[in-house]
């Protein structure tokens, strides 16, 4: 597959609304899209692990407490990519939890309508993270994130990354932020859902547009992306 892809696209493959259904078929494969970014975020095939990339460097991060570089084959339901391109950079030499650090972050935004792509290098005092979990069969995310691993990293260097996403966007992606994290010895990491610095960088890039790909997988043609309780849903599957 040949693309040729901009520096401000937000490229997305599939939609969250369908992994909450249950719709974890490998839509494309890393050879596939690796044309479409060098740094974000995502899930695999049978929802087998949590994905981040960036500097070009695509890993996946499994219950198991692991982080292994994917291979060509390894296929992906969903996942945010873009090529990294900051223009904001910011550093912080004193501890912030994550609602004051999300603070920060917002400074640095032209308005939250926009997305943006982040990635903050640093020393945590802690990262929690959670790591979805192989599923044999479709079922609802809300059922497969019960039985998910979570781990606590403390005193920790590494590099949390991912997005910011408007309200309007809910469903389509997750709005707000929403980050992935890998220890700096790339041996673990997970989709974070609290954390605290102890003092690192930030950079930013806004983005001006997103591009969503819609697969044609069994799964999405069929699946029920209408959903009553999505918000709900989706706070129970981020954390």
């Amino acid at each position: 597959m040949t693309q040729t892809v901009d520096n401000g696209q937000l490229f997305q493959l599939s939609t969250m609304s369908s992994l909450l259904d249950g719709v974890f078929e490998g839509a494309m494969s890393y050879d596939e899209i690796k044309a479409f970014g060098d740094f974000g975020i995502g899930t695999f095939e049978h929802l087998d692990g949590e994905m981040i990339a960036f500097d070009g460097e695509f890993y996946r991060l499994r219950g198991d407490g692991t982080a292994t570089p994917l291979k060509s084959e390894d296929k992906t339901p969903f996942c945010s990519l873009t090529y990294f391109k900051p223009a904001v950079t910011k550093t912080f030499e004193h501890p912030l939890n994550k609602s004051a650090f999300e603070a920060e972050m917002k400074k640095l935004m032209k308005s939250e309508n926009l997305f943006y792509a982040f990635r903050i290098d640093g020393v945590f005092k802690e990262v929690s993270t959670r790591t979805v979990s192989y599923q044999e069969k479709p079922i609802p995310m809300t059922e497969a994130v019960k039985t998910q691993p979570v781990f606590h990293f403390k005193n920790v260097k590494g590099t949390v990354l991912g997005f910011w996403s408007p309200a309007f966007t809910q469903g389509i992606a997750v709005s707000g932020f929403h980050l992935h994290f890998i220890d700096e010895e790339r041996k673990g990491g997970g989709h974070v859902f609290d954390y605290e610095l102890d003092h690192g960088t930030l950079k930013v890039d806004q983005k001006t547009h997103m591009s969503l790909y819609t697969p044609e997988t069994k799964g999405f043609l069929n699946a029920n992306l209408s959903r009553k309780d999505l918000e709900k849903e989706i706070k129970v599957t981020e954390g």
